[in-house]
Formats: C-alpha cells, structure tokens, sequence
C-alpha cells in the first residue's frame, strides 16, 4: 500500500533508483520507491558495470554479489577486423575490481531489489505519476488512480522521457544521431572471446561484440535503419561485413533483439527545490564505453550520501553540491561517448585515416591508460 508520507519518494525502480533507496534505506530513512510498470523490464539493455561502479557498490553490500554472476573482462579492444587498433587492460587498475564486469541489467535490477528487500523497502507498482506540486515543507504526488503521496524530498529516476523532469520544467539540452542502433543477445560460435569486449571499426561501420554468462554475446552495431527485431541472418551479415575475418564469428540464435536510436542530451540543472534528478532523466547518451547505467548508479550514491545530511538536520542548501559535483561528470560522459560514436559512425572517406590513427595511438601505453581509467571510471573517484 502506498503510504501517506515518506523521507524521499523516488520515481523509477531502475539500477538508478533502487540503488539511492538501498543507500537511503541503509542509513535509516524512510524510503519509497514507486514505478509505473507493472514489472520489471526482463531485457538486458545495459550489460557493463565498471570498476568504479563497484566500489561505490560495495557499502552497500552488492558489489560481491554482481561479480559472483557476471563475467570479468580484463581487455577491451578496439579492432579493424582481425587487426588490433587499441588494447586497453583493465587487469592492471588500481582497484579491487580490474575488469569489466559482464551482466545483464536485468540480473543487476534482480540483484539491488533483493538487497533492497533485505533493508526493508520494497517497489510498489504501477504508479504512473500525474502530477507533482511543492512548496516549502516537501512535496506532493499525484499518481493517474487520484492516490497521492507526501514526501520531504522527490527524485526522478524515470529515464529519458522523465515526467518528473517535465513536470518540474527543467530543460533536457542535446541532439539525437542520425544513425540508428541495432542490439542483439545472440548464441555464437567461432572467433568469439568470452572474457573480451571487442568494438569494432571496420571500414563498413561499427559492431561491438561482448560477452554475457550463459554462453551468450551481446551484439550492438550502427546501421542506417535497423530493423525492430533483427534476425541472425541480419547479425551475421554485419559480423561477415564487420567482425573477425580469419574465423568468422556464426550466429545460431538469437534470443533477443531490439533497434533505437540514440541521443545525447544533459539537464539544464539538478534540482528544482525538493525534485531532484538522477540517471537517464539527468543525462542520456551514446552506448559507446558502456558509460550509461553506471552514471546513473554513481548518481545515486552520491545523491544518497548529501540527502542524508540534509535528512539528519542539515542545510537543504547543500543540495546544491549534487548538481555542481555530478553534472559535470554528465558532461565528460557524454563527450568521452559522443567521440567514440562519431569515431565508430565516421564516414567511408575518412575511416581508413581513422584506423591509421587509432592503430599509432594503440602503440602508446600512457594513451592505453589513460583510456582504461577513463572507461572504468576511476578517474572520476
């Protein structure tokens, strides 16, 4: 049943969200989570967590429990087909975690609500918000079934197409790419690491092949117009014309599939007095690097910690260091992203310059670091 009033009322039950009421519901507040599906999303949409992901995970208890079900990558690279460009380890980072973590975001979403459970809290569904009013001793929200709910403080965490956002009036500024995505979880055989992600910039466009547990990869490609539900003959011809060439790379299934296309956008600001934002209704982008979900979950720990202080008596004015503190890391996310898409989608004429680049800066190990810290996220400790 949703209660009367609560401490912090977050809207979205995705990572984002329910990692901010793990770490609320940790510190002793009253937390209330509510989204407006009736389930959750089954699909594994994002598939990477990161090194820096995981320790701000671990207070919170879920950290081991992530790594004991997803697959530890320590390289990604990036090829011309069978040629490598640009290896970058991870094995080598200073931290307790130096890999790419593999998982579906679907076990992710499993694994936090479990957690969640344990702490006391629960999701109630679906609540589709209608509409938000506040004033100066918290916030009301009205849900589409005319219940209402009283909260000291509000946060968005319901993605791109935030109604929280538009409610509260807060501008999204960005763009959209022209090309649109295609993403598979497929079953292969051939020259398929399971412990490697590989992106792929060959001269017919980008493909990224990665592996999940399961004996499952999971295949994202730019094309012109992607079909809605792609089928292995359509994968296998973008890895024939994209992937490994010396062994080719064989789809036998395909157990899920889906198109979009991709925006890059930030929100004008954070906060709206007691509404925050956080995740894709903060900022949205490229999947290039595998950037998304761990923003979002980055988001939450660092929006937990300062709601806290201001829950335990302290100033609502230091709100203020959410946005000042996680907005511009938004917008290195964004920009590291939209660099690598523009470098994946580069026209015909100028990708073999592109390769010859990438494969001189591949030679360089300070470049190689540098990016692996960029990707994994420790350099935004």
């Amino acid at each position: 049943m949703l209660p009367d009033t609560t401490d912090v009322l977050v809207i979205g039950a995705g990572p984002t969200g329910l990692t901010l009421a793990i770490s609320l519901a940790g510190q002793g507040h009253r937390v209330t989570v509510v989204d407006a599906q009736a389930e959750g999303d089954n699909t594994s949409r994002a598939a990477v967590v990161h090194a820096r992901t995981l320790e701000a995970l671990e207070p919170l208890g879920v950290s081991g429990r992530l790594a004991g079900q997803g697959i530890h990558a320590p390289r990604f690279t990036i090829r011309d087909r069978d040629r490598v460009l640009v290896p970058v380890p991870f094995d080598d980072l200073p931290t307790a975690y130096p890999y790419t973590l593999m998982i579906s975001q679907a076990v992710t979403e499993a694994v936090l609500l479990e957690r969640l459970t344990e702490l006391g809290g629960t999701v109630l569904r679906p609540y589709e918000l209608s509409r938000l009013d506040q004033d100066d001793a918290g916030v009301t929200a009205t849900f589409v079934t005319g219940e209402r709910i009283r909260a000291a403080y509000l946060v968005g965490a319901d993605g791109m197409h935030s109604t929280v956002r538009e409610q509260i009036g807060i501008g999204f500024t960005g763009g959209a790419y022209a090309e649109s995505f295609v993403l598979a979880d497929v079953r292969l055989t051939g020259a398929v690491p399971d412990d490697e992600v590989i992106l792929y910039f060959s001269p017919r466009g980008l493909v990224v092949v990665a592996p999940l547990p399961g004996g499952v990869h999971r295949i994202v490609a730019t094309v012109d117009e992607a079909p809605q539900e792609p089928s292995a003959g359509f994968v296998q011809r973008l890895l024939d014309e994209r992937g490994p060439e010396r062994e080719r790379a064989v789809v036998k299934e395909v157990l899920w599939g889906s198109r979009f296309r991709v925006h890059h956008r930030i929100a004008d600001r954070y906060r709206s007095g007691r509404v925050l934002l956080a995740g894709d209704a903060a900022h949205v982008h490229s999947p290039a690097g595998g950037q998304g979900m761990n923003a979002g979950i980055t988001d939450a720990v660092a929006l937990a910690g300062i709601l806290a202080k201001v829950l335990d008596h302290g100033s609502p004015d230091l709100l203020d260091e959410y946005g000042r503190t996680r907005r511009p890391v938004a917008e290195q996310v964004v920009h590291l992203a939209d660099r690598l898409t523009r470098l994946a989608t580069a026209d015909r004429r100028t990708r073999l310059l592109r390769n010859l680049v990438l494969g001189a800066l591949g030679r360089v190990p300070a470049f190689r670091r540098r990016l692996a810290l960029r990707l994994s996220g420790l350099v935004y400790r």
